[in-house]
């Protein structure tokens, strides 16, 4: 290890998180909770993880095409967003567009400040994060992923953790074992399983992820469990009349086509975004232009920011960039 810690950041969870929860509007009367309580959630992880290093990646235009060719259903029928707030003065149509311009807006603050920020047209940010998990430039730091989402359990070995901000909850390789009884390695295949209805997949009714812990012990161990191996093992334990034996040897396509999406031990990521990365991280010098950062403020009638130890933060991670 070379004591080095990267915050890496899931920005469309972090930002829909401020948008959903922040009420807060400009002088304007303009909707600026997205924007102004994303700020504030980075100047809080920033001043609490001290990280040597930022990176920020956002989900791209369109989705992944990838896995949509394997399910056209994928991620489709979505709740649309509730806002945790009485007060609403914009149509339905102004406040799409609303919080449109205020993520749009959060790039250009994001870019004055000494962060790495990544987005990739039909890319998902999990596939990026992945990538920089396993990427040769961040070997021996400490990765923490900073994300609600479950599918990054998966990623967790000897230098990633997960902080899940919303349960405030960090998780390492061991507490996923001990709370789940199932490894890191094998938590894709787990989930292809039981399915995800967040991402509109269906899983196999009826088992859950206790269930498998429970019937098949492998999964706790580093090893990466195959899906052949396992329906040959449920094939063999067929006889045992326990159900869920049966129904995993009888729905081996299903698991097969969860697993290609939520996978991402090998990242849907083109050989271009993975150059483009590794030319950022070569070329890469953490800068911050604090006067520019407050004329955009005054310009979006943003008031109270209250991030003065996010600057202080930020200066003491340009002085010891190495």
């Amino acid at each position: 290890m070379n004591n080095k810690r990267v915050m890496i950041v899931d920005a469309l969870n972090m930002y829909f998180r401020a948008y959903i929860v922040n009420p807060s509007l400009s002088i304007n009367g303009q909707p600026i909770g997205g924007l102004k309580g994303f700020l504030g959630i980075l100047n809080k992880l920033v001043r609490e993880m001290k990280p040597d290093q930022i990176i920020i990646c956002w989900d791209g235009a369109g989705g992944s095409q990838k896995r949509k060719a394997v399910n056209k259903n994928y991620k489709e029928g979505r709740s649309p967003i509730r806002l945790n707030r009485d007060i609403r003065n914009l149509s339905e149509a102004e406040e799409i567009a609303n919080k449109i311009w205020q993520q749009t807006r959060l790039f250009g603050y994001l870019n004055e400040m000494p962060v790495m920020q990544f987005l990739f047209d039909h890319v998902e940010a999990d596939d990026v994060i992945a990538h920089l998990v396993n990427t040769p430039q961040l070997k021996g730091s400490q990765k923490v992923i900073v994300s609600s989402d479950k599918d990054f359990f998966q990623l967790l070995d000897d230098e990633t953790i997960l902080y899940r901000p919303i349960q405030k909850q960090f998780l390492n390789k061991n507490r996923i074992v001990e709370e789940f009884g199932i490894h890191p390695t094998n938590f894709a295949l787990s989930r292809a399983i039981v399915g995800d209805k967040s991402d509109n997949l269906e899983g196999i009714k009826g088992v859950g992820l206790g269930t498998l812990a429970k019937r098949f012990p492998h999964l706790r161990d580093q090893e990466s469990y195959t899906i052949d191996r396992l329906v040959e093992y449920s094939c063999e334990q067929r006889d045992t009349g326990l159900k869920c034996y049966s129904l995993i040897s009888e729905q081996k396509n299903l698991i097969e086509e969860n697993y290609k999406l939520m996978q991402l031990y090998s990242p849907s990521l083109s050989i271009q975004a993975k150059n483009i990365m590794s030319q950022t991280f070569e070329e890469f010098k953490p800068l911050l232009n604090k006067t520019q950062i407050i004329k955009m403020f005054v310009e979006d009638g943003i008031t109270d920011t209250q991030i003065d130890s996010l600057y202080s933060n930020f200066k003491k991670l340009i002085t010891e960039w190495k």
